[in-house]
């Protein structure tokens, strides 16, 4: 069985937009995700990318019209401009850490997190938010929530977001088949390629 490194937070547009097309890829073929959060701020200091309001204007527009492609490219409502965008995500990303490492699936919990800032316009920083959309989903919210905020929770978020670093991701998604990584949610169909064939992983020169 294939298994997909999933590197991600739940506050990233491009993350939602490939999310669907990412599970559907890994049903189709049998794939077995593993869900691993970041922390993406430490991603872009480490591997050269730059938070929203530090872009050049072009590339701020620029952002705009690949998320309107791409909404309509994959069907899935998204609002551009969200009330609570940018909003900390870490607990979210924790409790989707929380599920993984318990032998649960996450996938919806991570879905209705997504929907929660690009489609609901909410704010997924607030902790009652996490704690509905865990409840929602069939999950004990304070269970979650109190593992998703001890210390060894904490450490694997560091965790991840070093190994989303090793693997040369510049930013999020991130998805990393045998060691080879493909950046960015327009790579969901070039993995899904790559999971068919069976092919041997490109290096990373």
């Amino acid at each position: 069985m294939a298994s997909i490194d999933y590197y991600f937070t739940v506050i990233s547009p491009y993350a939602y937009l490939g999310h669907a097309a990412l599970l559907q890829s890994a049903r189709e073929t049998g794939a077995r995700l593993h869900y691993r959060p970041v922390r993406i701020f430490e991603l872009f200091e480490a591997n050269g990318g730059l938070p929203l309001g530090q872009r050049a204007p072009a590339r701020q527009r620029y952002r705009l019209v690949e998320l309107q492609r791409w909404r309509e490219a994959r069907a899935v409502p998204l609002n551009l401009q969200p009330r609570h965008f940018p909003a900390d995500p870490s607990l979210a990303d924790r409790c989707a850490i929380v599920l993984a490492e318990s032998g649960r699936d996450p996938g919806d919990y991570v879905s209705a997190a997504f929907r929660t800032v690009w489609a609901d316009d909410r704010d997924i920083a607030d902790r009652d938010q996490v704690a509905a959309l865990l409840t929602t989903n069939g999950f004990d919210a304070g269970a979650v929530i109190e593992a998703a905020e001890g210390e060894a929770v904490q450490a694997t978020y560091a965790a991840n977001t070093a190994a989303a670093i090793a693997a040369d991701l510049p930013g999020l998604p991130g998805y990393v088949l045998n060691g080879e990584p493909f950046w960015g949610q327009d790579r969901v169909e070039a993995l899904r390629a790559a999971l068919d064939s069976g092919r041997a992983p490109f290096a990373r020169c």
